[in-house]
């Protein structure tokens, strides 16, 4: 980076708390097998703090947004889109894509960059797989910062897509529950699972708008119409409706239902930052609590004023100072509570 540009890279916005916009340094392609080739890019310093950046959905993808919550000065910053979703290929491909896939590709890509050990970030699926990577693979993982946190269990599906949620936003489930007749809405996930692989293309896309919709229309505190309808593009929303719900109808290819608590021992050592909005419906507190309770000595913080998205300011200013926190000395203890 040029002194100007590394003067703009460190000059926060202060009614996000993010970091500015950066560009990759290099893009590339990591062929994982005969079918599926992944896109993935590192942006920051070369020569800094290596942290993977693990997006949410699953089949959420990254974009520009994604990359401003490490200082660009001290972290290499790494993005990968996980199968099927976001510029990887192909597209919303479900053979060959469950979470055991995506945790050997993120070992690969960890491999393929030549990175001993790294950070990794991840909110709502995006801390299911990370927390899943963890416990696979507890030497190679620096630090965790968890946002959103997401177990995938029975409880938390039945909550978002069958009883639960819909009576906070009755006017937002309307139509997520009316494009399914009503002698199959007894369970829903496996109502618009029959669609969403329908063998007709028009069947398909007719239902990931409204799966799609559903989740982008409750993701944060003060929900802005503008951004449900900028979001849920066609391409968008098939690739993120199909592959989550082709992981939520296989119980994110878990042996047993409480698998990430149930191994949480394996993990208490990394130093790690949870970062929980109050008003996250998507992934309500209760799970980030049960994962506070599980691992003690994991900072925790309940941000009063958020929701369930990434950007919002308390929860931004929360995640970056755990990724500060982090690159100056790699321990969590003395992040503030105000945070």
């Amino acid at each position: 980076m040029t002194a100007s540009q590394t003067k703009a890279a460190l000059t926060q916005d202060p009614q996000t708390w993010l970091y500015p916009e950066i560009e990759p340094y290099t893009t590339g392609r990591l062929k994982v097998n005969s079918l599926h080739d992944l896109y993935y890019e590192e942006c920051g310093n070369p020569k800094g703090k290596p942290v993977i950046f693990v997006h949410g959905g699953p089949g959420g993808g990254v974009g520009t947004q994604e990359r401003r919550f490490f200082n660009p000065e001290k972290y290499r910053i790494i993005l990968m889109d996980q199968r099927g979703a976001g510029k990887s290929l192909p597209a919303a491909e479900l053979e060959g894509n469950t979470t055991w896939d995506l945790v050997a590709d993120l070992e690969r890509l960890r491999e393929h960059l030549k990175i001993p050990k790294w950070q990794v970030f991840g909110g709502s699926w995006g801390s299911t797989l990370g927390l899943t990577y963890a416990i696979s693979h507890p030497d190679r993982v620096t630090e965790l910062v968890l946002r959103g946190i997401f177990l995938l269990r029975k409880k938390e599906i039945a909550w978002y897509y069958q009883e639960g949620c819909n009576n906070m936003y009755p006017d937002l489930w309307e139509e997520y529950r009316d494009h399914i007749p009503e002698n199959e809405r007894g369970d829903f996930v496996k109502a618009y699972y029959s669609r969403l692989t329908h063998s007709n293309v028009n069947v398909r896309m007719a239902a990931a708008k409204p799966w799609t919709s559903w989740e982008m229309g409750t993701s944060r505190l003060y929900t802005d119409p503008n951004f449900v309808k900028t979001t849920v593009t066609d391409d968008f929303a098939y690739k993120f409706a199909r592959i989550e719900c082709h992981y939520f109808i296989n119980k994110g290819f878990f042996a047993e239902d409480n698998w990430i608590l149930n191994n949480i021992s394996k993990i208490r050592h990394i130093p790690a930052v949870i970062v929980q909005g109050r008003y996250d419906v998507v992934c309500p507190p209760t799970s980030a609590w049960d994962l506070h309770r599980a691992w003690p000595e994991a900072n925790f913080f309940m941000i009063p004023d958020s929701g369930h998205a990434a950007r919002e300011p308390g929860t931004a200013k929360a995640l970056v100072s755990a990724t500060d926190r982090f690159a100056a000395d790699g321990v969590a203890s003395g992040i503030s509570n105000e945070a």
